[in-house]
């Protein structure tokens, strides 16, 4: 599993470039905050356990903070990660408020860090 996560890296960075490549950049879009994370979690797929766990981390998406928040479904062989969870936030203030959030500190204490067996973060901004 370990050797995946550069491919990974090297993947999701590829997708962002891909995607920004030949469009404009505004001037509001730079420095915002992509925060993404991929995860495989303890449930059988399709579980209600599972269910129950991505419908309290879409919840998340009510901190006032959190921008343009999407789970995904991982389709790729070259990895074990069944889930992803991407979002935006303004500025570094933004992204402190949520990581500090009550509901987001209750949610890693009490669900991720019992359900998720594995998972790879990745934060980044447009330059």
């Amino acid at each position: 599993m370990k050797f995946y996560r550069p491919i990974i890296l090297l993947v999701t960075v590829a997708m962002f470039a891909m995607t920004s490549c030949g469009s404009s950049t505004s001037s509001a879009e730079k420095g915002i905050i992509t925060h993404t994370v991929f995860f495989k979690l303890k449930h059988p797929k399709g579980s209600e356990a599972e269910k129950e766990f991505l419908a309290q981390a879409v919840a998340l998406k009510s901190i006032n903070t959190v921008m343009n928040m999407t789970q995904v479904t991982e389709i790729g062989k070259k990895n074990d990660f069944d889930w992803g969870l991407t979002m935006q936030f303004k500025n570094q203030a933004d992204y402190d408020t949520y990581s500090n959030h009550p509901d987001h500190v209750e949610f890693v204490k009490n669900v991720w860090e019992k359900e998720v067996v594995d998972f790879m973060e990745i934060d980044y901004t447009i330059e």
